[in-house]
């Protein structure tokens, strides 16, 4: 794995990083790492132990999720600038969803949990400007899940 370029342009755009300076970005820089995935390969399946986080730097990548009886089930397609899987930063359980590189060939910055976690130990300032990004968008998630379950309660209670 060799480090990926320092082009902090990118991480500029990428909603988790809004709020840092120029120096937190080369920080973040010095610990990413470029990954190529070719068209409907995973970047990892539901289920796995996440030890990292990515950013979609070209191209786009599926979130979906394994539906008994019914199949995959593509819950979001991200593009660039676009991250997922942080919550493998914050805790050691297993991947909620499936990440698929969608259509053709994609390209990520992948940042890995013992380099964020040392990161984060060294430099304070920096680790409470990420948690506070990061505790924003699993709030925001968590009331869109609320949302999508209150449909499909109403859903079935029509029937």
């Amino acid at each position: 794995m060799a480090p990926a370029p320092r082009n902090t342009e990118l991480l500029k755009k990428v909603y988790l990083f809004n709020d840092l300076t120029q120096q937190e970005l080369e920080k973040i820089l010095a610990i990413a790492y470029d990954k190529d995935f070719a068209k409907e390969q995973p970047v990892f399946q539901e289920g796995e132990i996440g030890d990292a986080f990515y950013i979609v730097t070209d191209g786009q990548v599926r979130i979906s999720t394994m539906v008994p009886g019914v199949g995959e089930e593509a819950l979001k397609v991200l593009r660039p600038g676009d991250y997922f899987g942080e919550m493998a930063l914050i805790d050691d359980f297993p991947r909620s969803a499936a990440a698929i590189a969608h259509e053709g060939d994609i390209k990520l910055l992948a940042v890995y949990k013992r380099d964020f976690r040392k990161l984060l130990a060294d430099d304070k300032d920096l680790a409470y400007k990420l948690m506070s990004v990061f505790i924003k968008t699993l709030s925001a998630r968590l009331r869109d899940t609320n949302d999508k379950l209150k449909s499909i309660f109403a859903i079935a209670k029509a029937f």
